[in-house]
C-alpha cells in the first residue's frame, strides 16, 4: 500500500485539480491503472486483479510455456545459423 501511495502521490502532484470531482476522477482512474493495467514485479509481473480473481498460475504458467518455446526456437535457428 505505501508503494501504491507513493505512485499515487507523484501522479497527483503532476496537475492541478480545481474540483473535488476532477480529483477524485483521477484518483479513480489511477486506481483502475493500478489495480488491472500495471504489472507489479512484486507479483511476479501480475497485476493485483489477476492474483486476486486467482488468474496468476494460468497466467505464469502459461508464459513459462512461451518462454520454454521462445528459447528452443531461438537455439534451432543458431544452431542451423552455425551449419550453413
Amino acid at each position: 500500500m505505501e508503494r501504491c501511495h507513493l505512485s499515487l502521490k507523484k501522479i497527483l502532484l503532476l496537475e492541478n485539480y480545481y474540483s473535488l470531482s476532477d480529483l477524485e476522477d483521477h484518483i479513480s482512474i489511477f486506481v483502475n491503472y493500478y489495480n488491472n493495467s500495471r504489472y507489479h514485479e512484486a507479483l511476479n509481473n501480475v497485476t493485483p486483479a489477476d492474483v486476486c480473481y486467482g488468474r496468476d498460475r494460468e497466467i505464469l504458467t502459461r508464459s513459462e510455456q512461451i518462454k520454454k518455446k521462445t528459447i528452443m526456437l531461438r537455439r534451432r535457428q543458431n544452431c542451423s545459423l552455425r551449419l550453413a
